[in-house]
């Protein structure tokens, strides 16, 4: 039987909020509605202006909505920012019926004991990872249900996050009248969207690197094996090209994209740009190696900050298949050569995957990364079968136009 139903993922990101609406048949997923706004009210990727917030967030699904020609009721909603943090744990059970048969009940008990940590009254939970099981000894079961033994272990990545934080992105989302399906951490949703299965399974590490934040992870075996973000990443390189050009911040981020490269020895020292001045009562003729020369120190000291995490979290030198870098800032030139030559590992820029489609001309850009992700994330997550996602259609009976008044009262 064919099975069809609407998913849409919502990217609340320090820059911009992007949602996109995707239909899902059997499996496959057709974008065929996006909306974008610039993100007012987040500084690195925490709400610090709800209101503004809510209007950035009211904006992009609106634009959705219209493109879709559907009403956005349920979101997966991606979460960063320097208050998330990350450990492994892992727990164990005993297996005492006469069988010893392994149940989900089993599975249940062992995951809730490995999540069962000690957490400030501040911090809340927000993944519980399954990484591996174990049974009698025997490691890298999947889905140990059915499977006889008398000890069953399980290693498990968990992310926590600030309960401020959590809550007032939640907050913002809810005042619009949608419910949320699930947040979801950005990298692990942004990992879904540009890895391969084989990267994750030989050792890989991520970043993300948007606007206000970096978001690094790091797989191996097929799993999250480390999350971390740290709260620097493209804006205080237009914020460095605003200092040292004397330009005002609109004028920083659009040379940025025209003509920034973070390889000073591939610019020629006659070539010139024309920048505008703070004021705007005119442009001056700089040069490009300037851009470069200034551009270049911030693109090592994000890097360097993140591979300082990697190693200090001791997966140095367990990424074999090197690193992948994605987010708005990956589209500046030269980066993924930067990356390769001072680290010496492969470097490639992220790419969105085989089977998406409809408006995959569209949003292929690396900066969909997390909102693809956070699409392929309700369709394969394992917490799919449990959440309840989707739209409903514009059109429809009494219930559907009352429910649509009421939302639309809500969203002013």
């Amino acid at each position: 039987m064919r099975r069809e139903r609407l998913v849409v993922g919502l990217d609340v990101g320090t820059t911009k909020v992007c949602c996109l609406v995707a239909n899902v048949v059997d499996g496959i997923i057709e974008i065929i509605g996006m909306g974008m706004s610039p993100s007012r009210g987040l500084e690195k990727g925490v709400v610090v202006d709800i209101g503004r917030t809510i209007q950035s967030i009211r904006k992009a699904v609106e634009e959705a909505e219209n493109m879709a020609d559907v009403r956005v009721d349920d979101v997966y909603v991606g979460i960063a920012g320097k208050h998330i943090r990350s450990i492994n744990n892992s727990a164990t059970v005993s297996i005492t019926r006469p069988d010893r048969i392994i149940t989900k009940d089993d599975v249940r008990r062992v995951v809730e004991a490995a999540r069962t940590i000690p957490l400030p009254p501040d911090v809340e939970m927000i993944h519980v990872i399954p990484r591996q099981y174990i049974v009698d000894g025997q490691e890298g079961i999947t889905d140990p249900v059915g499977m006889t033994g008398t000890r069953l272990e399980v290693d498990v990545h968990l992310v926590m996050g600030s309960v401020t934080a959590v809550h007032n992105l939640v907050r913002c989302v809810e005042s619009l009248g949608i419910h949320i399906a699930q947040i979801v951490l950005e990298p692990l949703a942004s990992s879904l969207a540009v890895l391969s299965s084989a990267e994750k399974e030989l050792g890989v590490v991520l970043l993300d690197v948007g606007g206000g934040t970096t978001d690094i992870s790091v797989f191996r075996g097929g799993d999250i094996w480390f999350s971390k973000v740290i709260p620097i990443a493209g804006e205080h390189i237009t914020n460095d090209i605003t200092v040292g050009l004397q330009t005002p911040i609109e004028e920083a981020e659009r040379i940025k994209k025209e003509y920034g490269t973070c390889l000073v020895d591939s610019v020629a020292d006659e070539e010139k740009i024309e920048v505008a001045t703070i004021g705007g009562d005119g442009t001056k003729s700089v040069s490009r190696k300037k851009l470069a020369k200034i551009i270049e120190p911030r693109v090592e000291e994000i890097l360097d900050l993140a591979m300082q995490e990697v190693e200090d979290a001791g997966y140095r030198d367990l990424i074999p298949a090197g690193m992948v870098i994605t987010g708005g800032t990956s589209l500046l030139e030269g980066i993924t050569e930067f990356a390769q030559q001072r680290y010496g590992i492969p470097v490639r820029r992220g790419r969105i995957p085989q089977g998406i489609h409809g408006l995959r001309d569209i949003v292929e850009s690396p900066i969909y990364a997390t909102a693809i992700g956070l699409l392929k994330y309700a369709v394969e997550g394992r917490d799919f079968a449990r959440a309840r996602v989707g739209s409903r259609p514009r059109s429809g009976g009494m219930l559907s136009r009352l429910l649509g008044w009421f939302r639309k009262f809500l969203r002013g």
